[in-house]
């Protein structure tokens, strides 16, 4: 039995997590969770699942929760009560499902404890890669990729060695706008946004997905998850998201990872691996009826989130942190109709000039410009 810490349980990949866990009782428990600001879904969360320790936002949601709950199940809140679920006693792993740069101290927390890291959040990778992976060296800890793209690397990369990777490709379905110019991103709206052609995700990443700063974020965490310099981490338009990702090796030879787009995939992998479990609900893959697969450059000029990515990523200190807050602030504000579309990657594109590099950053000072960066985005949009 793999008992379970679960940050962000109310969120997408949370919930899918918890089918995986509903679909194997006999392999998974779920010990301890946070949830946001859906209490009354993580209120039917803790009567299905029963984990011992629940963290939420605020010292109110607390008290509101622990008048709603039946049995010994204690309550936290803040970014005291994320850490203490990151790094339960009782837990084996933690699955970190939490938006935004939040999921960075917890992971850091459950890494000290010894609790290997399945990763859905990209922000703790892109503001903090190096600390990250140079604690999970220090304390023999696994940082397994649940993103559907580095868990396809990860999973064509078993049985190979990694010193003869060659390049990583990392493919993208390029979004709600893939079809459309950039003139024609002027006009667009949240709700046209919102529309992922072929993934079931939340609002923010799915915004992300429109602009290609989700792919941005990608490269960065393939980067610092896999070793390659960013010269041999590739980006590809492949609409039917079907491959979902590839590398090459020294001797030419591509290998792919095939699948329907079901994030419980690799969710369920990162669970378990190195061993597989059947995964009966997910629809199998049929290529006859797929019939063509399409692939495209992923323009720069077209994509410009993408290219600010590259280079907040070959920069390195804590030009990915500016990036990363940035767009948070940003895509917040498209979110409430604050800004347009385009006004997204001009807002970063202002914070990443202004910024003043720290090229080896403390957990400390990535704080605080992730913190200033969020101020000066503000401000420009007030």
């Amino acid at each position: 039995m793999k008992k379970i810490s679960l940050l962000g349980a109310t969120g997408s990949i949370g919930t899918q997590t918890l089918d995986v866990i509903r679909l194997h009782p006999e392999s998974f428990q779920l010990a301890a969770m946070s949830i946001g600001k859906n209490l009354d879904l993580g209120l039917k969360i803790i009567e299905e699942f029963q984990p011992k320790l629940v963290a939420v936002l605020t010292k109110e949601n607390g008290t509101y929760l622990q008048q709603q709950v039946s049995g010994n199940i204690k309550i936290v809140y803040g970014m005291e009560g994320l850490i203490e679920v990151a790094a339960y006693y009782e837990s084996h792993v933690l699955v970190n499902a939490v938006l935004g740069s939040v999921g960075l101290a917890p992971t850091l927390a459950a890494i000290k404890e010894k609790k290997n890291i399945a990763i859905a959040n990209k922000e703790t990778l892109v503001t903090a890669g190096h600390l990250i992976m140079e604690q999970a060296q220090k304390y023999n800890v696994s940082i397994l990729p649940v993103d559907s793209e580095h868990s396809a690397i990860f999973q064509c990369l078993q049985g190979e060695n990694p010193k003869e990777l060659a390049r990583i490709i990392l493919t993208a379905s390029g979004g709600s706008f893939r079809d459309k110019t950039r003139s024609e991103l002027v006009h667009v709206t949240k709700e046209d946004a919102l529309k992922h052609p072929n993934w079931s995700m939340g609002a923010k990443i799915t915004i992300d997905s429109a602009t290609m700063m989700n792919k941005g974020l990608e490269v960065i965490e393939a980067y610092w998850l896999f070793g390659l310099p960013y010269e041999k981490i590739d980006v590809i338009l492949h609409k039917e998201s079907v491959i979902h990702s590839m590398i090459e090796m020294v001797d030419t030879s591509v290998i792919a990872h095939l699948g329907t787009p079901d994030m419980k995939i690799p969710i369920q992998y990162a669970l378990t691996y190195p061993s597989r479990l059947e995964l009966k609900e997910t629809k199998r893959l049929n290529l006859i009826e797929m019939g063509t697969l399409h692939f495209s450059e992923a323009n720069f000029e077209r994509y410009r989130c993408l290219k600010y990515a590259y280079e907040a990523g070959k920069t390195g200190g804590t030009l990915p942190t500016v990036l990363n807050a940035a767009n948070e602030e940003a895509v917040a504000a498209f979110l409430n109709d604050f800004i347009g579309f385009l006004e997204i990657e001009n807002l970063i594109e202002k914070a990443m000039d202004r910024h003043q590099l720290v090229q080896f950053p403390s957990l400390e000072e990535i704080s605080e410009i992730d913190v200033e960066t969020r101020r000066y985005v503000q401000s420009l949009i007030k």
